[in-house]
């Protein structure tokens, strides 16, 4: 969103060690100061989504960039391999007790970044991005979904594409926190409780924001999930489910790969009062990525901005969008580190949950 090419009194942009350094007029901004976490209200806008017009701009300087779409074959071998390497570790400590080091530190290491690919496995999938066949990538999800324990794959998809296409949009983006987040925890403590049990949040908050009907593919997973969960029970252990279960959470917790949870969409630093993207007409950036080694863990989920621009584009194939639009993508803010995004989010009391775009219309739900 700020660039060096497009936006108005900006005359430099390059890299500082977590984000981006400005020079505007002559005089550089780095971590520019942001009194607007106290005053517990978001970041209202008027203007549409950045993304749509950004894809037609890329579309139209790049039209080859359409090769790019369709379904990654890699995919479901990849969810094979994770999916058995769950099932094993899960075995390995049907024996081992709850409260032990060896548990908690094979769930930590292994467990949660293994469930964490695989929550990232169903948001690639969710796009029909492993299978040209909508059913087989439904199936997908749903195995994808058993070492996590708790089924919700089915229900992902709706609320997920519904973010797509409803970015930032109050009432209908159910990625953005409620005004009740922002204001009950607007400290330290409240923000570290956020990030420690923020999985819980992104699985609850959604129904409480809407919810989405139960369809067919609901109850399979639901079904499904629930028989390998009494199956690996009566046949390994109550704690190879709670090993299972605990992965989940960490996953979504205080983990270097949880980030990009905070990383995608929070504003963490402010631009420079003028500073405008010309070609998407904002003035906030919405979307962020991180082009770390974290992204061979994740699915390249880190390159967000591409991500949101193509959601028909691949994990594999995002690389190759930055390439062939590298005009497009490297003047914009993006993240060095997840977990420094984790330690500034919690500790600086500039940024609170409240520093996100948010917009009174546009948009549209989708169904399952």
């Amino acid at each position: 969103m700020l660039s060096s090419t497009t936006s108005k009194n900006i005359s430099e942009v390059f890299e500082a060690p977590n984000f981006i350094k400005l020079k505007v007029d002559g005089r550089y901004i780095h971590n520019a100061p942001n009194d607007h976490a106290k005053n517990h209200d978001f970041f209202w806008t008027y203007t549409e989504e950045p993304h749509r017009t950004r894809r037609q701009a890329i579309i139209k300087a790049h039209p080859e960039v359409t090769k790019l779409c369709g379904p990654e074959p890699l995919t479901k071998y990849l969810v094979l391999l994770v999916v058995s390497l769950q099932i094993f570790c899960a075995y390995t400590l049907r024996s081992t007790p709850f409260f032990s080091w060896r548990f908690f530190l094979t769930a930590y290491f292994i467990g949660a970044t293994a469930n964490q690919n695989l929550f990232l496995a169903i948001h690639e999938i969710s796009h029909n991005l492993a299978f040209r066949s909508a059913r087989a990538n439904r199936a997908l999800a749903i195995f994808a979904n058993l070492p996590i324990g708790i089924p919700y794959s089915a229900s992902f998809r709706p609320y997920h594409l519904t973010h797509h296409k409803s970015l930032g949009v109050d009432g209908l983006d159910t990625d953005l926190p409620t005004s009740f987040e922002a204001f009950f925890l607007d400290s330290v403590l409240g923000k570290a409780f956020f990030a420690t049990f923020q999985i819980l949040f992104y699985a609850i908050r959604p129904m409480m924001i809407y919810t989405v009907p139960i369809s067919t593919g609901h109850i399979v997973n639901i079904a499904v999930q629930l028989l390998f969960d009494y199956v690996l029970v009566t046949n390994c252990s109550k704690n190879s489910l709670y090993y299972l279960i605990l992965s989940s959470f960490l996953a979504g917790s205080l983990h270097p790969c949880a980030g990009h949870f905070i990383a995608e969409h929070y504003l963490l630093h402010m631009p420079p009062q003028g500073a405008q993207d010309e070609l998407t007409n904002t003035q906030l950036p919405e979307t962020f990525s991180y082009y770390g080694p974290l992204n061979f863990l994740t699915y390249n989920v880190g390159l967000h901005n591409e991500h949101h621009d193509f959601p028909a584009v691949p994990w594999s194939r995002l690389p190759a969008l930055h390439e062939l639009a590298k005009e497009f993508y490297d003047v914009l803010p993006c993240h060095k580190s997840w977990v420094y995004v984790i330690w500034q989010f919690v500790l600086d009391s500039n940024v609170g949950l409240n520093c996100r775009v948010k917009r009174k219309k546009g948009g549209r739900k989708v169904g399952a």
